[in-house]
């Protein structure tokens, strides 16, 4: 447990000085955020923060990395190869934001030169990773709710390698999705954090029941990417004085879809990241209904839905907070199943 601690006050601590630094170098450079305008059917409501600093999601990967890197100094915690892989892709995916989000600052427009190819080359990074996972350690390749054995339907490694990067690669985007409002994104994934750094730990404690490699890695890593989201939260609270960017959605997107596939908790990723998939899924059946209606008609009045409650007179902050208490309570049921799931079934 110490080493739990030790990973998020560590990790807190350098996201809240690395994100510090990167805002004054930023300003000093004289680059920030592009908004998208009219012409593009963007939030034009939110032109105004246009030019506020952005890439601040390098310093909560970093200060995780830190933090998770710091916690191992301390006798008794090894490196796993489990959590190497994970960091692996959590940084590739991390520089392919970081190097869009570097084209939108570049270009001063909010569509990188990947925006249309992004999503294929992303899922196909997350496919070569979530293979070499699968290969190089004993993650369990069964289809999963709150442990490897429940349901414990068997899957051909292959299938699974598709399943698993469907839902980190799903992960990274409904993050990104989420990422519209002052601290919403970095809010709800703290909340996702924290549960997980509960699951994991709750693993290494039962191994007999959950049989998870290394599960006190991963309660350090979760913690860590914890302590991180709540540092950068400090500059990134409404008014925010930086903005996560696409670094941040990835590499914080595929750590949470990263640490459902080694939990074994695919399915409760949904309730875990609950305000990502309500976000993603508002921007799914508003394109839907755009286009099964021949392009005239639209369920909401911009998507995400965090747009929508916005012009319908909510203001910013209370969209945020809102927010932020439905993925408490999304967080709060996961772990109720995953622990009611232990005493009824297991723990008898």
């Amino acid at each position: 447990m110490i080493a739990v601690f030790i990973g998020g006050a560590v990790a807190m601590i350098g996201s809240l000085f690395g994100t510090r630094y990167l805002i004054g170098f930023f300003r000093r450079i004289g680059r920030g955020q592009p908004i998208l305008g009219k012409e593009d059917l963007g939030p034009t409501h939110h032109m105004a923060k246009q030019g506020t600093p952005t890439m601040g999601g390098a310093a909560i990967v970093i200060a995780a990395f830190i933090g998770w890197f710091v916690a191992h100094l301390r006798h008794g915690l090894a490196f796993s190869n489990q959590a190497l892989i994970m960091w692996a892709c959590i940084f590739v995916m991390a520089f392919m934001g970081f190097l869009d989000d570097f084209i939108k600052v570049r270009k001063a427009h909010n569509r990188g030169i990947f925006w249309k190819k992004k999503g294929y080359l992303t899922f196909g990074i997350t496919v070569l990773f979530l293979w070499w996972l699968v290969t190089a350690t004993n993650v369990s390749s069964t289809f999963s709710i709150t442990r490897s054995s429940y349901p414990g339907w068997d899957i051909p490694w292959p299938l699974w390698v598709i399943w698993a990067a469907i839902m980190v690669w799903s992960a990274t985007n409904a993050v990104n999705v989420t990422d519209g409002l002052d601290g919403l994104a970095g809010g709800s994934a703290l909340l996702s954090f924290l549960a997980y750094t509960v699951i994991a730990y709750w693993a290494f404690r039962n191994p007999e029941v959950y049989g998870l490699v290394n599960p006190l890695d991963l309660a350090v890593l979760a913690a860590a990417f914890a302590g991180a989201c709540g540092g950068f939260l400090w500059w990134n609270a409404a008014p925010a004085k930086i903005f996560m960017g696409d670094v941040g959605a990835l590499g914080i997107g595929s750590a949470l879809g990263l640490l459902a596939v080694t939990t074994n908790t695919h399915l409760l990723l949904l309730l875990i990241c609950g305000i990502n998939v309500f976000e993603a899924g508002s921007v799914a059946v508003q394109m839907g209904v755009f286009k099964a209606s021949g392009r005239k008609r639209r369920i909401l009045r911009m998507s995400p839905i965090h747009h929508h409650f916005e012009l319908v007179g909510w203001p910013e902050t209370t969209v945020i907070i809102r927010f932020w208490i439905i993925q408490g309570i999304c967080v709060a049921t996961a772990l109720a199943v995953f622990i009611g799931d232990f005493t009824r079934g297991v723990g008898q």
